[in-house]
């Protein structure tokens, strides 16, 4: 069943290249280096294939999709969904009008698995093995992997080497440095790092873990474990956000969320940036001198750990041509092709090792927060996450805005835990 995507000509490649250019550091797409190998015919299913993808995705993939489709003599629809993909797709599923693949975060596995949407794929150990570790671990869910991963993302700190050109190696030298960068009047925000009104706790994650925080306890294999919620015992973290807010350090700032912070260090207002891959386009185009390297912990403290996201392509559990889905998603999209020609489209570090590595070779920054991910986590997939979101945020933006640590930790924690028992 097994088939390659090598037999793409150089004009194809072109299509997608200028469909999704991004910049002319862009590498382009492997080139084939062998004839597709003969298997046996593919189950056609109903001779349809479908995808549901957002925007991005949709352009990348279309010249590929057709390529899949005229080698198994089936039609190939990719559906664009502009918003609300997860729920759009839980909806389609249970009344049997779903997509047979779907592109979309692997945290998303725990609740598309409750919900009965989404199969195992059938990726063999050398397929496994061709991946970045930590991408195949995020996709794997009971012991069974739910996707083929394409793209890894995780936060960095980005700093303006014109105004700081050493890293820093600590939490505590980046504020003294944006400080004294303030004060002599070179920036106007000590750091830039998305805060907002209601709070932030992905942007905020590598502190709070090096502050000594966490959200829930873990099981014996060490996944995460929803039955331990442990927001309210991490106190002690929040103190560190609070003391990072306060005036007379202001680093910490509600005003600063996602709308504007990218903006304001692009504009120059500040030299240091907590954000991922999708933030160097706009720092390029504004013709900063930059670098990238890890978050950094606290002195004395736990590492500070980001959140890594892994981008993926499931297999529908009802959709109308599963063989003909499972034959994509573990033997197409798996090719450095089209994980290249995603990477274009939107340039994320690629999962598969052979892409990622031609990626690093015509643009270093990925490999750069490949390196300021290595004691990242991946994003918790267990459903019960998206109980957390909300709560920690209000309890972050309150410690940043002032408020009490102990209480903001225990209120949250007894809010995450009643939206879980509900």
């Amino acid at each position: 069943m097994r088939k390659r995507a090598a037999g793409l000509s150089a004009a194809l490649l072109g299509i997608v290249l200028g469909l999704t250019a991004c910049g002319s550091d862009q590498p382009a797409a492997a080139p084939a280096d062998s004839a597709p190998a003969s298997a046996p015919a593919v189950d056609k299913g109903n001779g349809k294939l479908v995808i549901w993808a957002d925007p991005v995705r949709t352009a990348a993939l279309k010249p590929f999709t057709e390529q899949f489709g005229k080698e198994n003599g089936v039609t190939v629809e990719i559906k664009e969904i502009a918003e609300e993909l997860q729920n759009q797709f839980l909806t389609a599923s249970q009344q049997g009008s779903g997509p047979d693949v779907l592109i979309a975060a692997h945290d998303w596995i725990g609740n598309l698995v409750q919900n009965g949407s989404i199969d195992p794929v059938q990726l063999t150990a050398e397929q496994k093995s061709a991946f970045q570790e930590i991408a195949i671990k995020a996709v794997t869910f009971g012991g069974q992997t739910y996707g083929a991963p394409y793209a890894v993302e995780n936060l960095g700190l980005i700093r303006n080497t014109a105004l700081a050109p050493e890293a820093p190696a600590s939490v505590e030298a980046l504020i003294e440095s944006g400080q004294a960068l303030k004060k002599a009047g070179k920036v106007s925000e000590i750091l830039c790092v998305p805060v907002g009104q209601e709070g932030d706790a992905y942007h905020i994650y590598p502190f709070y873990s090096s502050a000594g925080g966490s959200l829930f306890g873990t099981t014996a294999s060490g996944d995460p474990d929803p039955t331990k919620i442990t927001v309210g015992d991490s106190a002690p973290a929040f103190t560190k956000l609070n003391e990072l807010g306060k005036k007379g350090v202001g680093a910490l700032k509600t005003s600063l969320g996602n709308d504007n912070t990218i903006a304001t260090f692009a504009s120059g207002k500040c030299a240091y940036l907590i954000s991922g891959p999708w933030a160097i386009a706009d720092v390029k185009k504004a013709g900063i001198s930059y670098d990238v390297t890890a978050v950094p912990a606290f002195d004395g403290g736990d590492p500070a750990t980001p959140f890594v996201g892994v981008q993926t392509f499931y297999v529908a559990s009802k959709g109308k041509s599963k063989a003909l889905a499972q034959e994509f998603v573990t033997n197409y999209v798996t090719n450095p092709d089209v994980a290249m020609a995603l990477y274009n489209a939107d340039p994320r570090p690629p999962a598969l090792t052979a892409a990622l590595d031609q990626a690093k070779a015509a643009n270093p920054d990925m490999g750069k927060f490949i390196e300021a991910g290595k004691t990242g986590i991946p994003m918790p997939a267990i459903p019960q996450m998206a109980a957390i979101w909300q709560p920690f945020g209000v309890a972050e933006a309150a410690v940043i805005n002032g408020g009490d640590p102990a209480k903001a930790a225990a209120a949250a924690n007894k809010a995450i835990t009643e939206a879980i028992e509900k």
